[in-house]
């Protein structure tokens, strides 16, 4: 009875492979593209401000060593971020870019 149902099951000609539908995987990359512009929006406006807070840290430290180094480490890990964050966008677009082109619109 095994081998009976073993070739029934696994060796029919009704048995076809199922695709996925092309048109989902364009809405996939819009949701995906929007959200990365949307939090890459957000680190600058986040980094922009860490900026103003470090630069006004740094004007009125006042001479003071350990106020002074503060404030450039708030500048530079703020620089840091902006450049990981635009990074990231565009190696989604790289990405996206080469996506649409291997699968086709």
């Amino acid at each position: 009875m095994r081998f009976f149902i073993f070739p029934v099951l696994f060796g029919s000609s009704w048995i076809r492979p199922v695709l996925a539908d092309s048109s989902g995987i364009s809405k996939v990359q819009t949701f995906l593209q929007s959200s990365i512009q949307v939090l890459v929006s957000l680190a600058g406006l986040l980094a922009a401000g860490f900026l103003v807070i470090g630069g006004i840290g740094y004007i009125t430290s006042s001479g003071n060593p350990i106020r002074m180094d503060k404030a450039k480490g708030t500048i530079i890990y703020a620089g840091f971020g902006l450049v990981i964050s635009l990074g990231a966008f565009v190696i989604s677009g790289v990405v996206s870019d080469l996506a649409t082109s291997a699968f086709g619109k």
